[in-house]
């Protein structure tokens, strides 16, 4: 598969990503092998960041819309997210609101 389709796979910026892995081609035994035994690049990255928009939605419990909303629009570090976090800007407060409610209607209509 292209690197950036495993980059996506692993959960992190393929533009993060060692040279050699941009580079080549990744077999889905390779993909196998770096998500059950993931090398100190890998471990960093996913540790340290930078990251993708969607681990960083999850971090900060909002949606991905709401980080645009919020007017996050490139990736950020663990510390970065991490200072968000303790910042709690007005706008996060109410992103984290609004996915609160979205999380109560769709177990609501689940149970029905």
């Amino acid at each position: 598969m292209k690197p950036v389709t495993a980059a996506k796979k692993l959960g992190v910026l393929l533009s993060a990503t060692p040279a050699e892995f941009q580079a080549g081609v990744i077999s889905r035994d390779e993909l196998n092998e770096l998500q059950s035994k993931p090398p100190a690049w890998l471990a960093d990255l996913r540790r340290n960041g930078p990251h993708t928009k969607q681990v960083i939605a999850a971090k900060l419990k909002v949606s991905i819309a709401g980080l645009a909303r919020g007017g996050i629009t490139g990736p950020l570090t663990t510390d970065e997210i991490d200072a968000l976090k303790a910042e709690n800007p007005e706008w996060l407060k109410h992103e984290r609101s609004i996915q609160v409610k979205v999380r109560e209607e769709a177990l609501r209509l689940k149970q029905r």
